[in-house]
């Protein structure tokens, strides 16, 4: 516990990073930001200079998103010249998801220009004073945990497909292993370009130019032009009310968020969150999301008309008849100011550009984020998300700052780990460990410890349980800061679904 500012993220070096800004005088969104730059690194087949991703500022009673996600190519005109390259990922023997990689997969990347517009708006120190800690890491090396290895593992069909990616992934031919060092030379090369010149050559300088004509060579779409006129989008997040609280979180044209608040105004109505009502409004959101969700996401006013009263009545009705790659950084600094990021690589397209430190995010083949079917997107269409930076609020006071990684189960990961947090009074660290459980297709998935007679209740529903055999990254990775309003003390915690970590200034 500690009044003076704390990170949570999902590596130790990320962590140490953004505690490390803190340290130096920064603020939350500079010590998120050092962060960020330090998991580029720590946390690289998740994230990086190829990614997208929404940061969540919430300072002096007022909130605000910065958009910085991943646009649909193709504003060059040129034609799709390969296709899509399916990828099994297996979380267990029995479970797998399937992801797609290639160069037909790369979307434009956002983080070098949403990370330098957060230390723009928000920050207070320069992206050279931050950049520190994720170079050394870079070029110096981060140990390779056990979730680092399991991670490695799971991915290396895709990280390892091209020979750049084998060479820093496999060298010599083995793949990285628990206990080995991680290193990333030319990530450090452009991390201090990024430092020196801004993100200017990511969209319109020497570094934009051989990402496209190297994701143009081998059949993708990712032009220049879609480089040069990418910019991030601060937009006015949605919020939900629960508990007393008001939970503020990623608008439109993200999904995760609209369908957080969705869930916890339903709960709110049922009156009770345990494990069965937690299902059926899961349930609720699923069926909401298949109702033309995505194709009107980016209307203006989408948002409130979705949370309408009529329509979270009737969701609770029918809940209460029946009676799922990524990275995430919360800091909160010692004013109560909170920044809650999310970035993502989706799995990476496998595409990493000789000599610019990037490898190019996936997420034209990412199912989820293309549920009406791959290549549908019009040039320049911010792509939808499950990703969703989330506060809690009280009468406007920071209560508690969290998000999570996780794909589709990044939902209801963030959901239950709120009704941990207000519901339960539980504190970080045990909210995020509590078992959880995961609807989708049809079917639940649940952790060990979930109630037992719940689950058979649930099965008596014509529900299949699907119940794991020890908590897995498959069900999310949050990292989540709890304030209490009324001293400033923090306490915080990392999730080890997938490594996270904590550090306090």
């Amino acid at each position: 516990m500690s009044d003076r500012g704390v990170v949570a993220g999902g590596h130790p070096a990320t962590a140490d990073a953004g505690a490390w800004a803190l340290r130096q005088g920064g603020n939350a969104v500079d010590a998120a930001v050092a962060a960020v730059l330090a998991s580029f690194a720590a946390e690289s087949p998740l994230t990086g200079l190829g990614a997208g991703g929404y940061m969540l500022v919430h300072d002096s009673g007022r909130s605000d998103v910065i958009d910085f996600f991943v646009e649909a190519p193709g504003r060059g005109g040129t034609r799709r010249g390969s296709d899509l390259v399916p990828a099994p990922v297996d979380f267990t023997d029995s479970v797998t998801q399937i992801f797609n990689v290639g160069a037909a997969s790369c979307g434009v990347p956002g983080s070098p220009a949403g990370l330098e517009l957060a230390l723009e708006r928000f920050g207070s120190m320069a992206l050279a004073d931050l950049v520190g800690p994720a170079v050394s890491a870079a070029r110096d090396g981060v140990p390779i945990s056990a979730t680092q290895a399991y991670l490695f593992k799971i991915l290396a069909p895709i990280l390892t497909r091209e020979p750049e990616g084998a060479e820093i992934y496999a060298p010599g031919g083995k793949l990285l292993a628990e206990g080995d060092t991680f290193r990333f030379g030319e990530l450090g090369d452009a991390l201090e370009l990024l430092a020196a010149e801004g993100s200017a050559p990511f969209y319109e300088g020497d570094v934009s130019r051989r990402m496209s004509e190297w994701v143009l060579e081998r059949g993708g779409t990712l032009a220049a032009e879609d480089l040069a006129a990418y910019q991030p989008i601060v937009r006015e997040p949605v919020r939900a009310s629960f508990r007393m609280r008001e939970v503020v979180t990623n608008p439109p044209p993200s999904s995760g968020g609209t369908l957080i608040a969705f869930a916890l105004e339903l709960l709110e109505r049922l009156g009770a969150c345990g494990v069965e009502e937690t299902v059926a409004v899961m349930a609720a959101a699923q069926e909401a999301r298949a109702d033309g969700f995505t194709t009107e996401l980016s209307r203006e006013g989408f948002a409130a008309e979705f949370l309408r009263v009529e329509r979270l009545d009737r969701a609770a009705t029918r809940a209460s008849s029946r009676l799922g790659s990524t990275t995430h950084v919360t800091a909160v600094d010692s004013e109560g100011r909170c920044a809650s990021v999310t970035c993502s690589n989706g799995t990476g397209s496998g595409v990493i550009v000789p000599g610019t430190g990037v490898h190019v995010n996936n997420m034209l083949g990412e199912e989820d984020l293309n549920p009406l079917g791959f290549h549908r997107w019009e040039a320049g269409s911010r792509l939808p998300s499950m990703m969703s930076p989330t506060v809690i609020l009280r009468d406007g006071e920071l209560v508690a700052g969290l998000g999570s990684a996780g794909s589709n189960r990044i939902r209801s990961a963030v959901v239950q780990t709120i009704l941990r947090i207000v519901a339960d009074g539980k504190e970080a660290a045990d909210a995020i460990v509590a078992p959880r459980v995961h609807f989708e297709a049809g079917a639940l998935h649940a952790e060990p410890g979930v109630d037992e007679h719940a689950l058979r209740r649930i099965e008596a529903n014509d529900i299949p349980v699907e119940r794991w055999a020890e908590p897995n990254m498959f069900f999310g990775g949050v990292q989540a800061v709890v304030r209490d309003p009324a001293t400033g003390a923090l306490t915080a915690g990392g999730d080890p679904r997938r490594g996270g970590a904590v550090a306090f200034a």
